[in-house]
């Protein structure tokens, strides 16, 4: 294979990955909270033989470096639930997991048969103190302060709220060092340094929606397809080309 077809090759490699990332993105504008990724892409360099007294050459190939996180907050709606909460400004909610603390903007919460608050996953919604909040049996009237505080109206306090716990809400100085799991949650890496945000902003009722631009996004993937088929157009000139060169030094030999 000739130098442009690699070159031409790396480049179809990265558009095939980008249309995967566009795809996803899509996939997920309905997903509460979820962050539009984008590619990172560098031009790489490589030195190669050349023929005759020209030495060594350098060609530049294509080379898709990470995905980058829209870290940008989606917009909020509304919901019947008193249990969906959502962070505005920075912070996440700390979820219990079985592998340990994850993390997640992902706000849609409901009650287990034990009482617990929990992800619709069912994995514990974890306090400041490291424990499960959970609401005593016959417990009314759910309250979600500004400030993560929960607290329930009991009819054996005669009426007076009880103060279950107060969610907690981590935020990170590096915000990319989380990585994205299943079910809307991101593990830390090692050298995260979670902490508690001094004021956090949660509001009940309320729902953090996708940050991603369905119409950007699809304008991306059609230029993304365009670029891709044009890619190959450029491999089958180059094949062409290729086959016509053997054919006329076959020819050439043969008549010599």
């Amino acid at each position: 294979m000739e130098n442009p077809s690699y070159i031409t090759l790396s480049r179809q490699s990265v558009l095939r990955r980008q249309m995967d990332v566009l795809a996803n993105n899509l996939a997920n504008m309905s997903t509460p909270a979820f962050k539009a990724e984008s590619m990172m892409v560098i031009e790489h360099e490589s030195k190669i033989a050349g023929q005759g007294p020209r030495g060594m050459r350098t060609i530049s190939f294509v080379k898709d470096l990470a995905t980058v996180r829209d870290l940008s907050e989606g917009q909020m709606f509304h919901s019947d639930n008193p249990l969906d909460l959502a962070i505005s400004g920075p912070g996440y909610f700390s979820i219990e997991t079985e592998e340990g603390e994850r993390f997640t903007r992902h706000g849609a919460f409901l009650m287990d048969g034990e009482g617990r608050l929990v992800t619709m996953a069912g994995r514990p919604v974890l306090s400041e103190r490291g424990r499960e909040i959970v609401v005593p049996p016959n417990s009314s009237e759910i309250e979600i302060a500004q400030d993560g505080t929960v607290s329930a109206r009991n009819p054996l306090l005669q009426g007076e709220n009880l103060v279950l716990g107060r969610i907690k809400i981590t935020e990170f100085e590096n915000e990319y060092q989380l990585k994205r799991e299943a079910n809307g949650l991101y593990r830390p890496e090692d050298g995260a340094n979670p902490q508690l945000v001094e004021a956090p902003k949660v509001f009940q009722g309320m729902i953090e929606k996708s940050n991603v631009n369905g119409i950007v996004e699809m304008t991306k993937l059609i230029e993304t397809v365009r670029t891709y088929q044009s890619s190959t157009n450029v491999m089958e000139q180059e094949h062409e080309r290729q086959r016509r060169a053997i054919d006329t030094l076959t020819k050439s030999s043969l008549s010599a």
